[in-house]
């Protein structure tokens, strides 16, 4: 999958960059990114490859029940490591993070803890909020939910840091729709209490 923007007529119709809500997609190679955010896209399963740079795609996502709608403009970033140091140049004024990885892969969750303590440390990113997507929940060997908090530490994160640890199936979609519901949610309550702090002083 290539570098750039796809082109207007697909399912979900897009909007403008002012209007989406900047999130970007990090995690390990392999955990399932690009699957994500393609099943965002299209709706569908899109078989990929190892991204090697980035995806971007401006996804409107129907919320509580079609009642009301809202854009997101994705940034998918590689995740291999010598692409990781290239994420703090993504994550600049995000308004959230998907964080993905691979319940599967439990002897890669601990450098998976590593990368998502580093980057939502940042000076920049104090107070982002995260989605942590546990993917392919729907394996056997798939690590139980509260043992991929564990290993992640989420109860670790600064407390500044609004997350969400949601299970989901990228290649059917399951758990997606929930999780950015959330994400959302959490973004929303993070811009209020900003316009709030800035009316008191």
């Amino acid at each position: 999958m290539g570098n750039g923007l796809s082109e207007p007529h697909a399912i979900f119709p897009c909007l403008p960059s002012f209007q989406a809500l900047h999130i970007v997609i990090l995690g390990l190679d392999c955990a399932g990114k690009t699957t994500v955010l393609y099943r965002l896209r299209f709706n569908e399963f899109v078989n990929t490859v190892p991204t090697k740079g980035f995806n971007t795609e401006k996804i409107k996502v129907t919320l509580g029940g079609k009642v009301r709608t809202a854009a997101f403009h994705f940034w998918d970033v590689g995740g291999q490591e010598k692409l990781r140091p290239l994420w703090r140049s993504y994550t600049r004024c995000a308004d959230g993070l998907v964080f993905v990885v691979d319940s599967v892969d439990a002897e890669r969750m601990e450098e998976a803890k590593t990368e998502l303590h580093k980057i939502t440390r940042l000076q920049e990113n104090q107070g982002v909020p995260v989605l942590v997507v546990a993917n392919k929940q729907d394996l056997r060997s798939a690590l139980p939910l509260g043992e991929v908090e564990r290993m992640l530490a989420l109860n670790e994160l600064s407390s500044h840091t609004p997350w969400h640890l949601q299970p989901a199936c990228a290649i059917i979609g399951e758990g997606l729709q929930e999780g950015l519901e959330r994400l959302h949610s959490m973004i929303n309550k993070r811009r209020k209490m900003m316009r709030q702090q800035k009316r008191k002083r």
